[in-house]
């Protein structure tokens, strides 16, 4: 089912939340990405994970859903992203997770003028969007389905991490070079559009995180039809470091230094 919410009272209710999603017929390739972020992020070893640029195509749709695909086309993809806190690399539960990312044509729902030639608007629509609260283990999860690529991008998803009404990480995660190659070639969805003219090494956003750790590529497992990608995400819960470095992002763009 799924429930609006505004921001501020998902905020305060996501603060005291614990359980994390029911995901139905879905619970077993949930359980392989769970498993791919626990294996992801071992006992007492976590790096803090690098903030990058929100885009342009952020909106809130007050929909608090496991499932985002709403039957757009593409690999199944389940997403499973594990909060931890820095230093000791403990699971923060009741953190809400946002994400959002672009179908396999490339297109974002909510805006217009995209499309290789900029004339597809998605205007209206919600797809590929939604919210989660971490449960016990840290791990919030998504089904999705693999992103398509967009001229001057490597494949990618978009979250934002929401501790408190304050401290927000915003970010983005990658696929393997290799995964993503295969995936447009193979599967219909995408066979139009079946070579990425963007690599990891060659997108100017992975690359503007190396100054924190490099952009991060997320562990997969593969199962018959489906995939599954896990990320582990450690952030630093005192906030010190999150609005650090979101003050000094804006001084870099101020300056002229940012992406």
């Amino acid at each position: 089912m799924t429930i609006e919410i505004d921001r501020r009272a998902a905020l305060a209710s996501l603060a005291g939340a614990t359980a994390g999603p029911a995901l139905g017929a879905g619970t077993a390739t949930a359980q392989q990405a769970a498993g791919a972020a626990a294996a992801q992020n071992p006992p007492g070893v976590c790096v803090l994970f690098p903030q990058a640029m929100e885009g342009p195509y952020y909106f809130d749709p007050k929909l608090v859903r496991a499932d985002i695909a709403e039957g757009r086309p593409g690999l199944p993809l389940t997403l499973a992203l594990r909060v931890v806190e820095l230093p000791s690399c403990r699971p923060i539960p009741g953190a809400r997770v946002d994400v959002w990312h672009a179908d396999a044509g490339g297109v974002y729902s909510g805006y217009h003028g995209q499309g290789d030639r900029r004339d597809v608007s998605a205007r209206g629509q919600t797809f590929l969007r939604g919210t989660q609260v971490t449960g016990g283990d840290g791990t919030a999860t998504f089904r999705s389905v693999y992103p398509g690529w967009y001229p001057g991008r490597t494949p990618h998803i978009h979250l934002k991490v929401f501790l408190d009404d304050r401290t927000v990480l915003t970010g983005q995660a990658y696929f393997p070079d290799d995964v993503s190659a295969r995936i447009y070639l193979d599967h219909d969805a995408y066979k139009s559009r079946a070579t990425a003219d963007t690599t990891n090494a060659q997108d100017f956003i992975f690359k503007s995180g190396e100054r924190e750790g490099g952009g991060i590529v997320m562990a997969m497992t593969e199962a018959p039809g489906a995939l599954s990608a896990a990320l582990a995400i450690a952030v630093d819960r005192s906030g010190d470091a999150t609005r650090a470095r979101g003050r000094r992002s804006w001084l870099d763009r101020l300056t002229g230094r940012g992406a």
